[in-house]
């Protein structure tokens, strides 16, 4: 079988890590969480204490920087030179400022250099918001991700909580409706839903239905 590349886009909480990975392991695929690169940028930039308004140091700080996505029999870990930062990058604070970071046009540019040389070889699995419009336009298959403000906020409720992180609902919709607004409106490569992708609604749907749901669509390309 050709190995192919599968772009899945959508906004925050969708389920698009969790489904990506479930495909890219039944598949023998690499996954790239292309939303860990960003964080990881955020993160140091946070760290840094770099105002997350300038583009160019920004991109100064990411040439500067090495940013690599391990497998691991327990999932992706995400490393920021050399450093393991897996669970930093998940943070409330980076979640908050990503979208942020991501705005930047000289950013993305060297982001997506960086990950169209990961999937240049196929047999890739890659999330993101750009992912079928920008980073990997002739992806053989093209997967969008939707589900509703308040699932997603739901979600990410539950996620924090099992962090041990209290958490509060009407909170979390309105920050998630702020990433959804800013990734939507943003001059560059803005989320929007490919021509050509498959949208799936996840809001009733279990991660198992959509992955098999996916696999199914892989097959049909086969």
């Amino acid at each position: 079988m050709k190995k192919i590349q599968i772009a899945i886009d959508g906004p925050a909480g969708a389920g698009k890590s969790t489904v990506a990975r479930r495909v890219a392991k039944e598949l023998g695929y690499l996954y790239i969480d292309t939303g860990a690169m960003y964080r990881a940028l955020t993160y140091l930039a946070l760290k840094k204490k770099i105002n997350l308004n300038d583009g160019a140091a920004l991109k100064r700080l990411l040439d500067q920087t090495s940013i690599q996505l391990v497998q691991t029999d327990d999932g992706q870990e995400v490393y920021v030179d050399h450093e393991n930062v897996t669970s930093e990058i998940r943070s409330r604070e980076v979640s908050n400022a990503v979208s942020e970071v991501a705005t930047h046009k000289e950013v993305r540019m060297e982001m997506v250099n960086r990950q169209r040389m990961l999937a240049q070889d196929g047999g890739v699995v890659m999330d993101g918001r750009d992912i079928g419009t920008n980073v990997l336009k002739d992806a053989t298959l093209k997967i969008y991700l939707s589900a509703s403000v308040e699932e997603r906020a739901r979600r990410r409720c539950q996620e924090l909580q099992q962090k041990g992180t209290n958490t509060d609902l009407a909170q979390v919709k309105k920050e998630i409706e702020l990433r959804d607004r800013l990734d939507s409106e943003r001059d560059t490569a803005p989320l929007k839903k490919a021509r050509d992708a498959i949208e799936i609604d996840t809001t009733h749907v279990t991660v198992d239905e959509v992955t098999k749901q996916i696999l199914s669509l892989v097959k049909e390309r086969d």
